[in-house]
């Protein structure tokens, strides 16, 4: 277990985080379209080295969520991800949940799959180069209704069978229970709810004796819903994440990722500036960073437009969004 700790802990240098680059065929399809990308296999593969192989970006990341069709892709330098990525320093990791369905006992929830053939899976993407793993479960927040708690134990025991299986398999998992922005919410319940996820989902570890040393927590900010009308300030931000951290997270935990979830690259990268200093001053036991994947990629993508005479301004794009992220941390 200890190299497990210790890989964990890597993750966490000064001034470097991760680029979630995890977004499955329809994520990515739908991503691009969006900046009138027509998509393919071929565009697909183009979309990840335009951010993999700009140079230099190991100044800024020590690991890349991968998707399970990128790690046996091969750069335009005709080297696979993994292999390109490891040489840089940068570790490559895999996304192993198989997305969402609507949960049987309250259909207006979801929970993850991706259980079932998940040893088979991770032995797979162990021998492509995998060191780290994710799992995501979506919590969405409705008034007083949702989350529910059968839905918040179903994820959680889901994530902690998940952390089990991988760190059996010489992998680090990452537990992504997002707490969804999306909604009509206050600052205040997103915290609340924050809490409780957290709360439910270590207790689970506990019971299922995962190493919460060798896992990486990646959390959402607490933040007042996209919907609500409400504008939170980076320091109101900080104060309500790190206070649901401090009161749910044990301080065994490897590290903590912050998921930018639907902020805008401005908005993620002040947060995150907040929450690390706000962190500080009151000596939270864990190193903290950025797991980020649209707020890294957004101003890139629309400068790029999947056109190669726009790959260089676009990496530059991603360049200096890189280097305000790792500013923030």
């Amino acid at each position: 277990m200890t190299d497990l700790v210790a890989t964990a802990r890597s993750i966490f240098q000064p001034g470097k985080g991760i680029l979630a680059a995890d977004e499955s065929v329809h994520t990515a399809t739908a991503r691009l379209a969006s900046y009138g990308i027509s998509t393919s296999a071929e565009m697909r593969r183009k979309y990840r080295d335009l951010f993999f192989s700009a140079e230099g970006v190991e100044q800024y990341l020590s690991g890349i969520i991968l998707f399970s069709e990128t790690l046996l892709e091969k750069g335009d330098d005709g080297e696979l991800f993994p292999s390109s990525l490891a040489a840089r320093g940068i570790l490559p990791g895999v996304k192993v949940d198989l997305g969402t369905e609507p949960f049987s006992a309250s259909p207006n929830e979801l929970i993850t799959q991706g259980l079932l053939d998940l040893s088979t899976r991770l032995a797979g993407y162990k021998k492509q180069g995998a060191v780290f793993t994710k799992w995501r479960a979506v919590i969405r927040i409705d008034g007083d209704q949702l989350p529910t708690p059968v839905a918040l134990h179903e994820n959680a025991k889901r994530l902690a069978t998940y952390a089990k299986e991988v760190q059996t398999a010489g992998l680090v998992p990452i537990l992504e229970p997002e707490v969804l922005y999306k909604g009509t919410h206050s600052r205040q319940k997103a915290r609340s709810v924050i809490i409780e996820t957290l709360g439910t989902l270590f207790s689970v570890l506990e019971e299922q004796s995962v190493d919460r040393a060798g896992v990486i927590l990646k959390t959402s900010m607490a933040l007042s819903g996209s919907d609500s009308g409400k504008k939170d300030t980076p320091e109101e931000v900080a104060e309500d994440t790190v206070a649901a951290l401090m009161e749910s997270v044990p301080q065994q935990v490897a590290g903590i990722v912050f998921l930018s979830g639907g902020q805008t690259p401005d908005q993620a990268t002040e947060n995150l500036a907040a929450i690390t200093k706000h962190a500080k001053s009151v000596h939270a036991p864990w190193p903290l960073t950025f797991s980020y994947a649209r707020a890294l990629q957004e101003e890139s993508l629309s400068i790029w437009k999947g056109k190669p005479e726009n790959v260089p301004a676009a990496r530059a794009a991603f360049l200096a969004r890189l280097a305000k992220v790792s500013a923030a941390v």
